[in-house]
């Protein structure tokens, strides 16, 4: 992992969020990186509001590249952001897919570390596991 690379994202994605209206988190590998744990991390998934999400896509000074729901994952909008050292993940009220239907991803806990907004080390294992991806079981793993 490059941590120059982490940081310098990190303090993008904090300086882009600073006007947000709305709760936001980085979850995914660089909130278990930002946990102490040792993993790789390749981008940054941030979750935040639909407004906030729209916000961030018009106001980034890089290219953004729009996605589309798959059949485990949706949000509104889903974005590919460029132009920081690792590239930026945007998911707007994220849902994901479990039996029954679609269950939305809002973390019961929001703390600082290092400026960045991230789930508490419990519910940040809690959402790894309801992704119940291979990868995302193995850093759930390390938080435990």
């Amino acid at each position: 992992m490059n941590r120059a690379a982490l940081a310098e994202t990190l303090d993008r994605v904090a300086g882009a969020l600073a006007s947000a209206h709305d709760d936001w988190w980085v979850i995914g590998s660089a909130a278990v990186a930002l946990h102490g744990a040792i993993t790789d991390v390749s981008d940054i998934d941030i979750l935040v509001s639909q407004r906030d999400g729209v916000t961030l896509m018009t106001r980034w000074h890089g290219g953004v590249t729009i996605g589309a729901a798959s059949e485990r994952f949706r949000s509104t909008p889903y974005a590919r952001l460029a132009g920081a050292p690792l590239p930026i993940e945007v998911m707007g009220d994220l849902a994901v897919s479990v039996a029954g239907g679609w269950q939305r991803v809002v973390p019961a806990t929001r703390i600082a570390i290092r400026g960045i907004f991230v789930p508490a080390r419990t519910d940040l294992v809690d959402i790894l596991y309801l992704f119940d991806r291979p990868k995302d079981r193995r850093r759930a793993a390390l938080l435990i």
